[in-house]
């Protein structure tokens, strides 16, 4: 329910402020307007306060709206509205009325987003687990409780790093451009800090999608090596260990992470068997040697071992929060970035620089709406706020059909003093439903091969 709930809450917010920014310059600029409706289909609810006012309607389909101005070229118009059509608005007045739309959503995600930093987002902090081995963040010299604190993009400043979440997005946008990125990292208690350079120039940037950070070895995020919850008759119990004891190696091994320590326990069988194992644990300042020998668990498929104790504990996080100035610059700071990074993929999508999987379609939309509602308020706004990003800057694509398309129209009028001849609207037009029509069934295709493990 929550995911029907909070994709009609997405399209719902996002389609009205992207209608009403073409229905408030409309109107500022003295063209009338017949209909604003959200939706397609059969009317649902109607309201109207004259037979001369906007008619304000809700339809059954939620995937769109629409605002119609009076125009000679759809209708037959009395001669004292002439000076009210959209066609006759000066090319300054429709160039602001269909921009208005797009810009519309942009406005609205720096809102969210700095309304987002205002409450504070809890965030997972950017300390990091064991790298892959063999990977390009182990052979930067990154280790297992690494914290980083900046990061430096080639001609750019020194970057505080918030969060995980900031460093992806850093680490994202870097791998996209195949940088090299200089990252300041520290240990956990902001201690021996050093700089590190990590390479991401050897990436095809059609790798660069949503597993990225496993790509380069970013493995989960950092755990303490701690016992947890003790089950009654498991192996740990047998073995004697307590809640809160803290794991410092198995068989001679050091251990610095709870990461490395439930994989050394999945890995201690062998022919079907548990293999002992010699854990070195502190406890109460003091340190012993523990024999544990892991349960065969089955229930997954293939063989694992099993302790059945909670290793590790959950990963640190922070919540990044800033104040009304602040927060309002970060929020238009990263509506101006996601817009960038946006136009950049599509770009490279185009040329074939990048994977056609990143394009998503109402199934992964309403799967994200749903979960970002289930993980609180703040986290919608944000969803809110990407969405809208990616919804403004797609409506400015130089594509007949869109918001962009119009515009490059009146671009070709503004240079050559007339519009674009009627023949080759037509021809434009039907170029731009194929297009659109291509890159919504990519979409819904990468939705359904989502939903079927295929990407």
């Amino acid at each position: 329910m929550s995911y029907v709930l909070g994709l009609l809450i997405t399209l719902g917010v996002l389609i009205v402020i992207h209608e009403y920014g073409h229905y408030r310059v409309a109107v500022a600029c003295g063209v009338k307007v017949l209909r604003f409706s959200v939706g397609f289909g059969p009317v649902l609810w109607r309201r109207q306060k004259t037979a001369d006012a906007t008619e304000f309607v809700l339809c059954a389909l939620p995937l769109g709206g629409y605002v119609r101005m009076l125009d000679e070229r759809e209708m037959p118009v009395d001669s004292h509205l002439l000076g009210r059509t959209f066609n006759r608005a000066s090319l300054r007045a429709r160039t602001a009325i269909v921009a208005a739309g797009p810009l519309a959503n942009l406005g609205l995600a720096a809102l969210l987003f700095a309304a987002a930093y205002w409450v504070g987002m809890q965030e997972p902090k950017a300390v990091l687990g064991p790298p892959v081995a063999g990977s390009v963040a182990e052979q930067a010299g990154l280790r297992a409780g690494d914290w980083v604190r900046a990061v430096q993009r080639p001609g750019q400043e020194w970057r505080d790093v918030d969060s995980m979440t900031d460093l992806m997005w850093q680490l994202t946008r870097a791998g996209i451009e195949g940088e090299r990125v200089v990252l300041e990292v520290s240990d956990r208690d902001e201690r021996h800090r050093r700089t590190l350079a990590l390479d991401l120039g050897g990436f095809d940037p059609r790798q660069v999608d949503a597993g990225f950070g496993r790509k380069i070895g970013l493995g989960p995020l950092f755990g303490e090596p701690l016992v947890g919850e003790i089950r009654p008759g498991g192996p740990a119990e047998r073995a004697g260990l307590q809640a809160g004891d803290r794991l410092l190696g198995i068989d001679g091994v050091a251990l610095a992470d709870a990461h490395t320590l439930r994989e050394r326990i999945r890995a201690g069988i062998q022919a079907g068997q548990g293999v002992p194992q010699t854990w070195l644990v502190e406890r109460d300042g003091r340190r012993l040697e523990v024999q544990v020998t892991p349960r065969v668990d089955r229930s997954a498929g293939a063989p694992v071992g099993r302790v059945d104790a909670m290793i590790g504990t959950p990963a640190a996080r922070v919540t990044v929060r800033y104040g009304p100035l602040e927060g309002a610059w970060r929020g238009l700071e990263r509506t101006w970035d996601t817009s960038v990074f946006t136009l950049q993929m599509l770009g490279r999508m185009l040329v074939g620089e990048a994977s056609l999987k990143n394009l998503s379609g109402p199934i992964t939309i309403a799967d994200y709406a749903g979960q970002s509602v289930k993980q609180g308020p703040v986290r919608f706004l944000e969803f809110l706020a990407i969405v809208s990003v990616s919804l403004g800057v797609l409506n400015l694509l130089p594509l007949p059909m869109l918001d962009g398309g119009h515009l490059m129209y009146y671009i070709f009028e503004g240079i050559t003093g007339r519009p674009v001849p009627d023949e080759w609207l037509a021809r434009l037009q039907r170029g731009g439903i194929a297009v659109l029509l291509m890159m919504m069934s990519v979409a819904l295709y990468n939705d359904v091969a989502r939903l079927l493990g295929l990407h």
